[in-house]
């Protein structure tokens, strides 16, 4: 190996070298092969010298270029440099090498190598973890939202091999998508559908991990983490009208939610915990401040699953939801979105069922639903005779 590497010094004293050997014999398509081999020769010998490692980035930056744009060139990139060097270069120290194993990724990839990903799974997840040691890295976020976000089937099949980081650093890049400026094409919201049953499922199996968080030294939970951000998920999903429906009658999903919701506020009640802390909704932060607005994001998802969906209004005052969601509307200058989704909730159960409007306004009857909330939300309860009508306030206008 010492006298190899000696070789190499000697042949490469000037990284500029092996670029320039690159550059006059790329018409040779054999030099492909070559370079895939020098590359991987580097990478073996775990080059620190500043003209080797130039010379390892110019032989990926010549794969990357003579793949651009070509079918053919890609095809023969793809024969020599699957699945090897990109298991040797997109963990790599350097994030040029990074980089530009990335670029090489991303222009050879079509439908059908999708498929061989998908039996190598250990490169789609070094694209995360590349992700996430570079997150400035343009090639790596094309990967996942251009690539990875349209095969479902690749999803479905990396996502159970993520660590609990690693599927945060995959969800994120999911709300991205969602609520980018560009909207979801025709083939995207079919895709997503297919993302919605994973999330839903998922968490519907593991939403109870977040209850970890209301112990007394509360862990630096990475697993409750990823459940928050499978929840904000699905808060943007149904926040797409053309996934919604499918999420609205998702096996178990809401009553998993309103249950879920019922544990955290019995459980901020009876001790001091991560969910008794007033805080806004964040979408990054460390796991406390993610935390508080957890309960927020369950209020709002709820509010989008009833969304002008009798049955799951009906299906909330069944399991007695409407009261604890009142009961959560803290009026409170540090926690301004929990009452506005409570607001939101709310006028979604209530929109053409007079059965809750009725729930409530027994509730402000009884003393249990406050007024001034109750107007704040744009309804009063009028007595006519023996019953009492939650009815819409009549805005004047300006």
């Amino acid at each position: 190996m010492g006298s190899g590497r000696r070789a190499l010094e000697l042949t490469f004293d000037c990284g500029w070298q092996f670029c320039l050997f690159l550059k006059t014999q790329y018409r040779n398509l054999d030099t492909i092969g070559v370079a895939v081999d020098l590359i991987l020769l580097f990478r073996e010998l775990r080059v620190e010298q500043e003209s080797l490692l130039t010379a390892f980035r110019c032989g990926l930056q010549f794969l990357g270029n003579i793949a651009s744009r070509n079918e053919d060139s890609q095809s023969i990139v793809w024969v020599h440099a699957f699945p090897e060097l990109f298991l040797s270069c997109l963990n790599h120290p350097d994030k040029k090498i990074v980089a530009y194993s990335s670029m090489i990724l991303f222009t050879s990839l079509n439908h059908e190598r999708m498929k061989e990903l998908e039996e190598n799974l250990n490169i789609a997840i070094d694209v995360i973890d590349a992700y996430q040691r570079h997150p400035e890295s343009e090639w790596p976020f094309l990967i996942i939202t251009d690539l990875f976000l349209k095969s479902s089937e690749l999803v479905q099949a990396m996502f159970p091999k993520l660590n609990n980081q690693e599927r945060v650093t995959l969800l994120d890049l999911m709300i991205a998508k969602l609520t980018s400026e560009e909207p979801l094409s025709k083939d995207d919201i079919t895709v997503f559908l297919h993302h919605a049953e994973l999330v839903a499922s998922t968490f519907v199996d593991q939403c109870k991990t977040v209850l970890r968080l209301a112990s007394e030294e509360p862990p630096d939970d990475e697993e409750a983490l990823a459940t928050i951000r499978l929840l904000d998920v699905l808060c943007e999903m149904t926040a797409n009208t053309e996934l919604l429906g499918y999420l609205q009658v998702f096996p178990g999903l809401l009553e998993r939610v309103i249950d879920l919701l019922r544990m955290i506020h019995v459980a901020a009640k009876e001790t001091t915990n991560i969910f008794s802390t007033c805080g806004c909704v964040r979408a990054e932060g460390d796991i406390s401040n993610v935390a508080e607005g957890f309960k927020s994001h369950l209020i709002r998802l709820i509010g989008n699953l009833c969304y002008k969906n009798k049955d799951n209004q009906d299906k909330v005052n069944e399991l007695d939801g409407i009261p604890l969601i009142l009961d959560n509307c803290s009026v409170s200058d540090s926690n301004p979105f929990l009452t506005q989704w409570v607001i939101y909730a709310i006028r979604n159960l209530t929109e053409d069922n007079s059965q809750n409007q009725d729930v409530i306004a027994k509730m402000e009857e009884q003393g249990l639903a406050d007024p001034s909330l109750l107007k704040q939300m744009g309804f009063e309860v009028e007595k006519k005779g023996e019953k009492l009508i939650l009815k819409s306030i009549d805005t004047p206008k300006p």
